[in-house]
């Protein structure tokens, strides 16, 4: 330690570090962040610290001179792959965390401190003031959102072509697509051809393969995440119960009016607004899908998801209005911060009773693995983690409600 102190000393009184400098010292400090180097395409090429981290840090006294990568310190050599990436899904994680009104009841560590929520959707593109408030609060690394997938210092494309790649921010509870894709028939085919049991000339689909045709970075789906769209259906009874789960997210008034909280999905980009984008991700997905199948079944393959999203939608709704109605009847405290007479389905967390709970877990949890089951080919996920589950919670908010209803009655 003495020797890399002494380097440190020399390179501060004597001016900037260079290339060799930067190895020479990071391979006695952090040795696996030089060997991550040497085995990336950056290292081929004589892409060189400073190139990504700028040449204002030379020494341990001037650390926080270092520059850290954004996406656009990477477009200045992928410009086509950060351009894509800026019009998806992706590039939009962080705008929808900070949009969430459950997430600012989080501790800091688990948004900020990238811990919880923040530890994926830091994805998303940031100003330059949220990096530097991060950064103020010791949460600043990682914000070059490339580096989610391509992971530092290798930046392989061969990692983030992998369905592992995927699989951090991809499962558990409200993202269990990993769980969906890797115990389907796709992703045994994909495992079975990783490990070498099948061919490596065995067609199997990754989540890239369906996610990000041909490379491209721009990923969407059509119906978005929360699966709501516009137009609204004209089947009467789906689209009474479309509008009734619109309104608990806040972005329908109860007269059918758009909020200012639309504004904000639309910014998000977490739902298909208009019948011309829905359109489009879903032609996108059919050709993919007739890569290995039918055309014809491809179609029938999506619209079984699209009735499974009808089907979870009238579970879903009757949900809410029982809520609704024990906060109309006076049963049930409305918390002050609800606008509408509503549950406000995008405040998870901070749930105020027992029976709350189990509604935004119906909504965030059980109806999403229903719809996310079938389109991913996974029946186990689309039945018993999915539409069973929403079953079961209809079922308690009924037997909850009655037996609110029998004590307020005294």
């Amino acid at each position: 330690m003495k020797s890399v102190f002494v380097l440190l000393t020399m390179l501060f009184l004597f001016g900037t570090a260079t290339a060799d400098d930067c190895v020479e010292c990071h391979t006695k400090i952090s040795p696996n962040m030089v060997t991550d180097w040497k085995l990336s395409k950056h290292f081929d090429n004589d892409i060189s610290c400073a190139d990504c981290h700028g040449d204002g840090h030379s020494s341990a006294a001037d650390v926080d001179r270092v520059s850290l990568p954004t996406p656009e310190t990477c477009r200045t050599c992928h410009e086509i792959q950060v351009e894509q990436f800026s019009k998806g899904k992706h590039a939009f994680a962080w705008a929808a965390l900070k949009s969430m009104p459950t997430t600012h009841q989080l501790p800091m560590a688990m948004n900020d401190g990238m811990k919880g929520c923040g530890g994926c959707h830091k994805v998303g593109l940031k100003s330059e003031e949220e990096i530097a408030g991060l950064k103020e609060h010791g949460a600043g690394f990682g914000v070059a959102s490339c580096d989610a997938c391509h992971t530092r210092h290798t930046f392989s494309v061969k990692e983030a072509q992998q369905p592992q790649a995927c699989q951090t921010c991809h499962m558990g509870f409200d993202h269990p697509q990993w769980e969906m894709y890797s115990s389907s028939k796709h992703g045994v085919r994909y495992l079975l051809k990783q490990n070498g049991t099948l061919p490596e000339s065995t067609p199997a689909p990754t989540c890239q393969t369906c996610h990000m045709p041909d490379g491209n970075h721009e990923v969407h789906t059509p119906w978005g995440f929360l699966a709501v769209r516009l137009p609204l259906s004209e089947d009467p009874v789906w689209k009474a119960d479309q509008v009734t789960i619109l309104q608990a997210l806040g972005v329908l008034d109860m007269e059918g009016n758009p909020t200012p909280r639309l504004e904000v999905v639309k910014a998000a980009q977490v739902a298909r607004l208009d019948q011309e984008s829905f359109d489009a991700e879903r032609e996108k997905m059919i050709d993919v899908c007739s890569s290995c199948h039918s055309e014809n079944f491809a179609k029938g393959e999506l619209a079984k998801g699209d009735e499974m999203i009808r089907e979870v939608d009238h579970l879903l709704a009757e949900g809410i209005r029982i809520i609704a109605d024990l906060y109309k009847d006076g049963v049930l405290a409305k918390p002050e911060s609800y606008a509408a007479p509503f549950p406000d389905l995008l405040t998870f967390h901070d749930a105020p009773t027992h029976i709350e709970q189990i509604l935004f877990e119906m909504h965030l949890k059980h109806r999403m693995r229903a719809f996310q089951g079938v389109f991913h080919a996974n029946p186990d996920y689309a039945l018993w983690y999915g539409w069973s589950e929403m079953i079961r919670d209809l079922q308690k908010i009924k037997e909850i409600a009655a037996e609110m209803r029998l004590a307020h009655k005294g």
